[in-house]
């Protein structure tokens, strides 16, 4: 699959694109909803050999117009453009979502994104999309501008189990540290990118060297916990040996050696060979083995990590050395 082009504000289109099948959404996560959604535009795109397109917008608008209310973000904007990559969409558009933007008309909106940079042939939306100054646009909005202005529009409806598919539902699991449930409705695991850094070298005096993770970290870290999952060194081609490894994965404050300051760490099963630092990994979490608890002493903390290894390979269905 060819790398996704992406287009940073309506002047980096190229002249002469289209016609296009367009999207738009803010895709925080691009869950299994978004991308129903954006299935439906690469469909159609290839069905009449037009340029499939996804807009989205970034800071969140929500940040920009409510910045106390502003969701914490699962994905980072590097994050959200690769999986958007991943569904096979040929370019996206990246807005810089302000309060001059945000005051557009939905015909406004329409005639200059989807009319005038995109010449948009087709536009796929959720049934729930809003766009314009207050959110004034909906579908139907948009089914009587495309009638004006040549293009058809395409309404997808919400899908899910047990309810919608959606960002804020992911993020509320992720919180609770729920992992399970939310690579349910994401279709795959929470996952958070950043470089390993030095911290204080003390699992690999206890026999357990961990990757710390420094700041910034891109994604929504889980709740304080120990969690079976995978690291990704993400510097390494696909394919190479040692890229994914099977991890135990502590989010935590090491309460047992009174610390106050929140890590993001793993082990790497079975592994005292490895030298990450300086290099960008992700952790994918697969679940949840338990919480951050305080022990008595080093010796009971030693024996519960044993514990989590062998729970930990239990989950990821690893072999033992």
């Amino acid at each position: 699959m060819s790398p996704v082009q992406v287009w940073n504000g309506l002047d980096e289109v190229p002249a002469g694109i289209g016609p296009c099948v367009v999207t738009l959404g803010n895709f925080d996560g691009v869950h299994r909803g978004h991308r129903a959604v954006l299935n439906v535009v690469v469909a159609k795109a290839q069905a009449q050999g037009l340029t499939s397109v996804a807009v989205t917008f970034h800071p969140h608008p929500i940040a920009v117009l409510f910045p106390e209310r502003a969701p914490a973000e699962l994905t980072s904007l590097a994050q959200r453009l690769d999986l958007l990559s991943a569904t096979g969409v040929d370019a996206v558009v990246v807005l810089a979502f302000t309060r001059e933007f945000a005051a557009q008309t939905p015909e406004e909106f329409v005639d200059s994104v989807f009319v005038g940079a995109l010449r948009a042939a087709v536009v796929v939306v959720g049934e729930d999309t809003r766009f314009g100054v207050r959110n004034s646009g909906t579908v139907q909005t948009l089914v009587d501008l495309g009638a004006d202005r040549g293009f058809d529009v395409v309404p997808v409806p919400d899908v899910g189990d047990a309810g919608r598919w959606s960002s804020t539902r992911v993020r509320a699991l992720v919180a609770d540290g729920d992992v399970v449930a939310a690579g349910e409705l994401l279709g795959r695991s929470p996952r958070v990118d950043g470089v390993v850094v030095h911290g204080d070298h003390r699992g690999r005096q206890l026999g357990f060297p961990t990757a710390n993770l420094g700041d910034p970290i891109e994604g929504l870290v889980p709740a304080n916990g120990v969690y079976a999952g995978w690291l990704t060194r993400l510097d390494l081609a696909a394919g190479s040996a040692d890229r994914v490894l099977p991890a135990a994965i502590s989010i935590g404050t090491n309460p047992t050696f009174d610390g106050t300051s929140r890590r993001v760490e793993a082990y790497v099963l079975d592994r005292t060979d490895l030298d990450l630092y300086g290099e960008r990994v992700a952790y994918e979490f697969v679940r949840m083995l338990r919480p951050t608890l305080r022990f008595d002493g080093i010796e009971a903390l030693v024996t519960q990590m044993h514990a989590d290894v062998q729970e930990c390979r239990a989950t990821l269905a690893v072999a033992g050395p």
